[in-house]
C-alpha cells in the first residue's frame, strides 16, 4: 500500500468574519461624518468619485478604485455634490499578517479582478437582508431562505480579490507578444460595444450601428455580448439607459419627463414601464427612496 504525504495548504489571507456589506447608490450632497472600528473595511467607487478622510488624509477615491481603512482608522466619505455615485463597501475581520500590505492603499484593481465584487454583491443579495437604507446597521441579518453556500462564497471571493489584487500590485510580468490571445480578443469586441454604449447613452442605437461602429459583424456581436454578459446586446444597452436614469434621478436636476427625453426613451410612460421592470419599482419611488433614506458608509 502506498503511503501518501498530506500536504498542508498555507493560507496567505483568511477573512474570519464578514461585518457589512453594501452597495450604496448615494444622492449628490451625501456626507457622512465619518467613524472609527476594529476591523478593516473596503471601499470601492463603482460609479463616479468620492471625497474620503483616511485619518488626516482627504482625497478623491476616482471611479474604478478602490481604498482600504485599516482597524482603528478614522475615515468618512461624501459625495462631491455634483454627481451622484455609486459605492461598494464591505468591512470584515482578518487577522492574517498579509493583511498590513493593505494599510493605506489606494488601487485600480484590473477589470477581471472587479468581477469578484460584483460577485460579493450578488451573493450577498442572496443570502442577507440588505435594505436599501440601513445607516444604523451593524451587523448582517440573513435571510429566511439564503442561497446555498452563499456565505462561503462571499468569504472566497473576497480572499480571492485580495490575493489577486496583491498579485497585481507586485508581478509585473508582461507578455511581449503583439497578438491578443482568443479570450482577450473576445473580451475586447464586447469592451468596444459597450464603450459605445456608454457614448450613445443618450440617443438611440441599432445593432446594425454599433456593428458599423465597432467593425465587428452582428452575428459575432451577438454570440459574444451573450456569452460575456448573458443579455442580449439591446438588454444591456437598455439596463445602461435605466442605471444612467437612476443616477439623473438621485442628482435631482431633472424631472422624470426630462430623463426619458434625454435617454431617448419614445414616451415617459415607456420610460417608467422600463425602468420598473428592470428595478421594481418607478422613478418617481425611486426618487422619493433616495431622498428619503440618506444612506451612510
Amino acid at each position: 500500500m502506498k503511503k501518501y504525504f498530506k500536504h498542508k495548504l498555507e493560507n496567505l489571507i483568511v477573512i474570519n468574519k464578514i461585518v457589512t456589506i453594501h452597495y450604496f447608490e448615494f444622492e449628490k450632497n451625501f456626507s457622512f461624518s465619518g467613524e472609527v472600528h476594529d476591523f478593516w473595511e473596503l471601499v470601492y467607487a463603482d460609479k463616479e468619485s468620492i471625497l474620503c478622510t483616511a485619518g488626516d488624509e482627504e482625497y478623491t477615491l476616482e471611479e474604478g478604485t478602490v481604498a482600504f481603512h485599516k482597524p482603528g482608522e478614522f475615515h468618512a466619505h461624501s459625495a462631491n455634490g455634483r454627481r451622484a455615485p455609486n459605492v461598494f463597501v464591505i468591512s470584515f475581520e482578518c487577522k492574517s499578517e498579509a493583511m498590513r500590505f493593505f494599510e493605506g492603499c489606494r488601487v485600480r484593481p484590473d477589470k477581471s479582478l472587479v468581477r469578484f465584487i460584483y460577485s460579493i454583491v450578488e451573493e450577498a443579495k442572496r443570502t442577507f437582508d440588505i435594505p436599501f437604507s440601513t445607516p444604523e446597521d451593524t451587523g448582517l441579518h440573513l435571510l429566511e431562505h439564503p442561497t446555498l453556500g452563499g456565505q462561503q462564497l462571499i468569504k472566497n471571493y473576497l480572499e480571492l480579490f485580495l490575493i489577486s489584487l496583491m498579485r497585481q500590485m507586485t508581478e509585473n510580468g508582461r507578455s511581449n507578444s503583439i497578438f491578443l490571445p482568443t479570450e482577450k480578443l473576445q473580451s475586447k469586441a464586447v469592451d468596444d460595444c459597450i464603450a459605445v454604449m456608454r457614448e450613445k447613452i443618450e440617443s438611440t442605437l441599432s445593432v446594425d450601428e454599433l456593428s458599423a461602429a465597432v467593425g465587428y459583424s452582428r452575428a459575432y456581436i451577438f454570440r459574444e455580448f451573450k456569452r460575456a454578459t448573458g443579455k442580449t446586446v439591446m438588454a444591456y444597452f437598455t439596463k445602461l439607459k435605466v442605471e444612467a436614469a437612476k443616477q439623473y434621478l438621485r442628482e435631482g436636476d431633472y424631472t422624470v419627463k426630462q430623463i426619458a427625453e434625454r435617454l431617448a426613451f419614445d414616451t415617459p410612460n415607456y420610460f417608467s414601464k422600463t425602468f420598473k421592470r428592470y428595478t421594481g419599482m418607478t422613478p418617481v419611488a425611486y426618487k422619493k427612496r433616495a431622498f428619503t433614506n440618506k444612506r451612510a458608509l
